[in-house]
């Protein structure tokens, strides 16, 4: 019975050890001279935005698969908006986690704050595989062109790519919610239209055997039904 004891007296110790408050998994956040920076990390998959959110300026994106090697995380990048020529080049951090995030993204090792985990049903890498068009499904196979949604517990990303060539088409982001039956994003940068910062959309949603159902009015107004995938499952 003592040897019970002092094995659940200890469990929780090894769950704040080894659990969510030591893992890289979720969303973090920087601020710093009046910029914000944000990096999620979700499916081995890593998205660092940069961004003005009083000034409603985009700045610049970049990210791609990573593996996790002791203090190190290695990306192999799948975009950067500012400099396509580091597409399909691999680039490797140092980071330390004894309290919170202490990484070299920005060039300089700095202390982010956890935003979250990824505690959430749409936590994940997702693409586009069918959309619908004049009131038939198309299948979308997957491509060097590529739609993406990166999402950790409460942040949103998506990234229009090209993983080959390097031309970036776009990007938005910010905070997003999903209950009972309605997904919500908050805008807090749009590459394409300043003026989307500030902006909530939202859309009809459900999962379905594992796939996103995203239904409702694009930021442009038009009407859209899309089935997103998980890219890795």
């Amino acid at each position: 019975m003592k040897i019970l004891f002092y094995i659940l007296l200890f469990l929780p110790c090894l769950s704040t050890a080894y659990g969510q408050t030591s893992s890289l998994a979720g969303a973090w956040q920087l601020k710093k001279d009046d910029l914000h920076h944000t990096l999620v990390f979700v499916d081995n998959y890593l998205s660092y935005a940069l961004y003005d959110l009083n000034g409603k300026k985009f700045i610049n994106t970049w990210g791609g698969p990573y593996k996790q090697q002791d203090k190190q995380i290695v990306v192999s990048i799948e975009y950067n908006a500012t400099k396509p020529e580091e597409v399909q080049k691999s680039h490797t951090f140092q980071f330390d986690l004894t309290k919170d995030l202490s990484i070299n993204v920005t060039g300089n090792k700095e202390n982010w704050q956890r935003i979250d985990s990824n505690d959430a049903p749409l936590a994940g890498v997702w693409r586009i595989t069918n959309r619908k068009v004049d009131n038939q499904m198309n299948e979308m196979p997957l491509r060097d062109r590529r739609t993406l949604k990166i999402l950790s517990g409460t942040r949103f990303q998506w990234v229009a790519i090209n993983v080959k060539t390097g031309e970036f088409s776009g990007t938005g982001g910010g905070t997003y919610s999903f209950k009972d039956g309605k997904y919500i994003e908050n805008i807090d940068f749009f590459s394409r239209d300043d003026s989307r910062v500030g902006a909530s959309l939202t859309f009809n949603g459900k999962l379905d055997n594992g796939q996103w159902h995203h239904s409702g009015l694009s930021s442009k107004g038009a009407p859209i039904y899309e089935i997103w995938s998980r890219m890795y499952q």
